[in-house]
């Protein structure tokens, strides 16, 4: 592995100029804008994106590919994934609209979560994809940050969520079906990396499931993880079949905060896709 300063430099961009480009959004690891110059990193998944319009790493949504019928974006943590109604904060949904003319919601993350997201950009193209959420042929895994290390080996956690009688959500018997798939690619100190395959998709699955097994998320405060920056959870792969009819997937490699609180920190390795 090598430093995205040391890639970029063996790009012809000295530091200083890698520092304005990745601050305008245009450096690239995967799918995931990064800014961290002594991030280690596969110089083969390193790209600079000229062509993209310039945004704010860590604020900004990002589209990753655009066409006439989707787009897939990346959201960072913080921001909505829709217009909320009485918050007057931008959302994807809104950005998306500004950029391309026209976007409609597909489905959501959650504001703290980061990551990829679908937004299509017509009722066809909406209607197809929503179809493939609700059979669960759309692939979504996400990668979670997790104090202790998690046992080995994939689980398979089959818990029923609703909301419970105090109006929040949580495992309750007659319940919509959930299930997740977990196991952990990496661990570094007193952390994991797990990452979630989901095989239905409710709200907050992947935070209620992982503190039902005693693993809450970091950053999650509304079901007892670990103080953090942010929720610790990126949504790190989508694939679907697009309304044209090939099959498309994208993989996003954790931001660079996350990054920093695990395998920056030494011990580990990077998570696997």
């Amino acid at each position: 592995m090598t430093t995205l300063a040391e890639v970029l430099r063996e790009q012809g961009h000295d530091l200083r100029e890698a520092r304005k480009l990745a601050g305008q959004g245009r450096v690239w690891l995967g799918h995931t804008p990064v800014t961290d110059m002594g991030r280690e990193v596969d110089e083969r998944e390193v790209r600079v994106l000229m062509s993209r319009p310039a945004h704010a790493p860590g604020r900004d949504a990002a589209v990753v590919v655009h066409d006439d019928r989707l787009a897939v974006v990346y959201k960072p943590s913080g921001l909505l994934s829709v217009p909320a109604p009485g918050r007057r904060e931008p959302s994807v949904l809104s950005q998306v609209s500004r950029w391309l003319g026209h976007a409609l919601a597909v489905h959501r993350i959650d504001e703290g979560t980061s990551g990829l997201l679908l937004v299509a950009r017509d009722v066809g193209a909406q209607l197809d994809l929503k179809n493939q959420l609700e059979a669960h042929s759309v692939e979504r895994r996400y990668l979670a940050l997790v104090r202790g290390r998690f046992p080995g080996g994939e689980k398979r956690v089959d818990a029923p969520l609703g909301r419970m009688g105090d109006g929040r959500r949580g495992i309750v018997a007659g319940g919509k079906p959930a299930i997740t798939r977990l196991r952990a690619v990496d661990t570094c100190g007193d952390v994991s990396v797990v990452e979630a395959r989901l095989e239905t998709g409710r709200t907050h699955q992947v935070r209620l499931h992982l503190a039902h097994l005693g693993f809450p998320i970091l950053g999650d405060d509304l079901y007892g993880g670990a103080r953090f920056a942010r929720l610790a959870l990126h949504a790190h792969v989508i694939g679907f079949r697009h309304p044209a009819g090939d099959t498309r997937r994208y993989v996003s490699p954790l931001p660079d905060e996350l990054w920093r609180r695990c395998v920056g920190s030494g011990g580990g390795s990077r998570p696997s896709r």
